[in-house]
This record gives structure tokens, C-alpha cells and sequence, in this order.
């Protein structure tokens, strides 16, 4: 038989949770395709299904069950992996459910191939999850089959240990990547079209190693070795010189960490686009001190400050979380007082769940559920009207959009490197393009309108 005839055992993948995890799950996918698996949609009823689960999500139970029957639906003979921060914290409870044929904690899921067999369904779940202290090991990954945005993973783990976070004993200790494996998966994205690139971690920026330096022999022939700290900084310094069409954009990072060098470079690179995620999670010190956080509001606030002097026009989101144990309605009155006085552009709001083995699941003064919900409820409200205001500012200036491959009602639609998104009349050459525009309006559905510009190619760069 020709060996193209051949039918290739397939995989899909479902993947839960933050960009980190999307692009472990990229990582998994290629090992999965160099063993010559095929990778197929979720629904294609596929021979493998691995799933990528999540720790912080209040429901990591109950979404992980119902992703596992929506698998057996499509296949009931399909080999079931589950993998990832949920696995490795709760292993048995997963090994339990019904389907379940393998079970990979932090480390163990980026040795699948090994555990995988010939994916005959087991009688008995097998797991595989080490002492988190074990985890150690960085392992390299990016997300893949997307045409115009890719994940990158520069760091994992971390060593900050919030009292509400699950993160720590999913994931390990802080360890990075080397600036020189980066570049090398820098360059294989690019080699599949991407435009814009994503570096994400759990802490990004604690993004740090010892690098071994070695002086050039002197004239007796000796040279001198020694070692460098490399920091977040040199890796943004680093992407700044990719020789390439490509941007890149800081997923989050810890406002202790985000100091003025960083700020500064990133207000003056073209390549590193003007949009920072920092989260807050209070703005209330009380609530700060209790979640074990490394800095008071006033130092946000200093932050947000120096940012908005460098950047202006830039975009500034903010994670917070409502309902942690002891926030009394003051508390939750000067947050969303705070939020106010700053100058950022959205947030992400989490309502806290209670997250067993962290110190926060055993403190008193526990907030009703019902009101988490309403006070999620008011900052998800002030959220939308500060992007619809971030939005009307930036009419009638002129950024870049690159355009995704999305077409939704005869649309484009794209983000410009200061994260508006922009909606344009589908024309299939725009599709992963930078292109020069003027934001002309706000469209019912909360995008942007926009004109292209007539700009010669060799004068298009991105606006800052």
C-alpha cells in the first residue's frame, strides 16, 4: 500500500485556562505530529483526545467531566488524556472519572509519548504526577495551526506564593527559557506566517537565568569565565532586533517587576507594542496584605503613572478579583474608588473561589456568593465603559491593525498594537496583514470602524 493511503491515528486537543496553557498545549500537539499522529477539530471524533486542564477555574471539576463525555460521544473507544495544572493537583479525582485513561501532572505531560502506548483504552486510569517540588525542568512551547497570532512560552512556575493561588503547586518553582532556544522558536514561528507573537508565564517578569560568560583569551592564552544575570529586559531587548514583520506583545506582568528600564524600552520600541497587563486583584492595602501581594496601591499607582507618561496612548489592563475573604463593602467601595482614579483601559475581573491548600481557603470572613457575584457585576459594567472611553480617545488617530483570519458577517477584524479592536469590510488580501489605518468610529457591537491609509509600503511602520 502507498504509504500515503496509510490512515494516520488522530488527536484533538481541548485545552482550559490561561495562554500559557495554550501554548503547552502547542508544545504537546508537535510531539504528538512528529510520531505521526494527525491533528483533528475536537468534534472529528478522534482516536486521541488530550485535554489541558486549569486550576483556577472554580468549576476545574465539573468542566473537565463534561469535556471527557463530549469526547466519548464522538468516540466512545477514544483514549482519553488529561493533562495539566488541574491533573497535577487533583490526579486521583481525574483518575476517577469515567473514560479517563491517563492522567500527566506538571512535568509528566511533555513526556505523553512515552505513557501514550498504542493508545489502547486502559481498564484503569494511569497517572503520572510528580512532587511539584521535582518540577524543574523547563520545557519549551509555543502555539501552533493559528495564522496570525502565536503564544510563546518564555517562563513557568513561580516563586510568589499569593494566598488565594493555586499556581505555585501546579506549576513549580520560577525557571526560564534561554534567550538563544527563544530565538530559535522565534524563527520556526515566523517560518509558519505569524505576525504578531505573544511571550507569556505564569510570572513573566521574573523571567531570569545565570548566563556563563567567557573572555576572549589574552595573550598567554588564558580568558577569564564568569556569569551574567539575564532579565526580562534583555529578552525584550532581544525581540526588539528580530530581523522580521512581526511584533510582539507582553501577555502580563507584576507591577513590582515592571520597573521604569522596562517601561521606558517598550515606550520606544517599535517591535514591543504599547500595551502592559498588570495586575492589581485590590485596591484596598488591607486586602493587598491579606492576599500576600508584593506592593501596596500606591505603588500601582506610581506604576500606572510613569506608564501613562511614556505612553500616553497606550493600553493598560488590569486583573481584579472581588469577594476575598475579610473584603467588607468598604474595602470593595475604595477598589472600585481606586479603579476609577486610575488610568487604565479594561479589566479582567475574577470572582474569588475558595481553592483548596491555599492559605486564603481558611480565612474568616467569608463574602457571601451571591454578593462576589454583584460586585463582579459593578466592575465588569466599569470595565466596559472605560474601553468604550479608551475607545472614543483613540478616534481620528492613526495606528496599525494587523488582520486576522477571521471572517464574521463579510468582517475583518484585527487588534492595533494598542489593542483596539478594529472591524473592516472583508477584502481576503488584508488577511495577516499590517496595514496603516485612521480610527473613524465606535460600531454597535463595541469595535471600532476605521479607513485605510494610502501609505507607500516602503514608508508603513507601526504608529506609536
Amino acid at each position: 500500500m502507498h504509504p500515503s493511503l496509510i490512515m494516520k491515528p488522530t488527536v484533538a486537543f481541548h485545552t482550559l485556562g490561561c495562554k500559557l496553557n495554550f501554548a503547552d498545549t502547542g508544545g504537546i500537539s508537535r510531539l504528538f505530529e512528529s510520531e505521526g499522529y494527525l491533528k483533528v477539530p475536537f468534534d472529528a471524533g478522534a482516536d486521541v483526545y488530550v485535554i489541558n486542564t486549569c486550576s483556577v477555574t472554580e468549576n476545574a471539576d465539573r468542566e473537565c467531566r463534561t469535556i471527557v463525555q463530549r469526547a466519548l460521544k464522538k468516540n466512545p473507544e477514544a483514549f482519553i488524556a488529561v493533562a495539566g495544572c488541574y491533573a497535577q493537583l487533583k490526579p486521583l479525582e481525574i483518575a476517577r472519572m469515567d473514560g479517563v485513561d491517563l492522567v500527566l501532572g506538571a512535568s509528566a505531560k511533555f513526556n505523553v509519548m512515552q505513557h501514550i502506548g498504542n493508545h489502547v483504552k486502559n481498564k484503569q486510569a494511569k497517572v503520572f504526577s510528580c512532587d511539584i517540588a521535582n518540577a524543574v525542568e523547563f520545557n519549551p512551547a509555543y502555539t501552533s495551526g493559528e495564522r496570525t497570532r502565536a503564544f510563546l512560552k518564555v517562563q513557568d512556575g513561580c516563586d510568589y506564593h499569593c494566598s488565594f493561588c493555586t499556581i505555585p503547586l501546579a506549576r513549580g518553582k520560577s525557571r526560564s527559557n534561554s534567550i538563544e532556544r527563544i530565538v530559535q522558536d522565534v524563527n520556526e514561528i515566523l517560518q509558519n506566517g505569524i505576525r504578531e507573537i505573544v511571550l507569556t508565564g505564569v510570572n513573566l517578569g521574573d523571567f531570569h537565568y545565570e548566563s556563563i560568560v567567557t573572555a576572549p583569551a589574552n595573550r598567554n592564552g588564558l580568558g577569564n569565565s564568569g556569569s551574567k544575570k539575564i532579565r526580562f529586559i534583555d529578552l525584550i531587548k532581544t525581540m526588539d532586533r528580530v530581523d522580521a514583520d512581526v511584533r510582539f506583545r507582553i501577555s502580563s506582568i507584576e507591577p513590582n517587576l515592571l520597573d521604569d528600564e522596562i517601561a521606558e524600552f517598550v515606550a520606544a520600541s517599535e517591535k514591543i507594542v504599547p500595551h502592559f497587563h498588570i495586575p492589581l486583584q485590590s485596591g484596598s492595602d488591607k486586602i493587598l496584605k491579606r492576599m500576600s501581594r508584593r506592593y501596596l496601591s500606591g505603588f500601582y499607582l506610581n506604576r500606572i503613572e510613569k506608564i501613562r507618561s511614556l505612553m500616553p496612548d497606550g493600553c493598560i489592563g488590569a486583573d481584579v478579583i472581588v469577594g476575598f475573604p475579610g473584603e467588607s463593602e468598604e474595602d470593595f467601595e475604595h477598589t472600585l474608588g481606586f479603579i476609577q482614579r486610575l488610568d487604565i483601559n479594561y479589566l479582567h475581573v475574577f470572582t474569588y473561589s475558595e481553592r483548596a491548600h491555599t492559605p486564603a481557603a481558611s480565612f474568616s470572613g467569608r463574602v457571601d456568593p451571591a454578593e462576589r457575584k454583584r460586585r463582579n457585576k459593578i466592575l465588569r459594567k466599569l470595565s466596559n465603559e472605560m474601553q468604550l472611553s479608551f475607545y472614543k480617545k483613540n478616534i481620528g488617530t492613526l495606528r496599525t491593525v494587523l488582520f486576522e483570519n477571521e471572517i464574521n458577517n463579510n468582517f475583518l477584524c484585527g487588534y492595533t498594537e494598542n489593542y483596539v479592536r478594529i472591524k473592516y469590510p472583508f477584502r481576503a488580501g488584508l488577511i495577516n496583514t499590517f496595514q496603516p489605518i485612521e480610527i473613524t468610529g465606535i460600531n454597535p457591537d463595541g469595535t471600532c470602524s476605521a479607513d485605510l491609509l494610502k501609505i507607500p509600503a516602503e514608508k508603513k511602520k507601526i504608529f506609536v
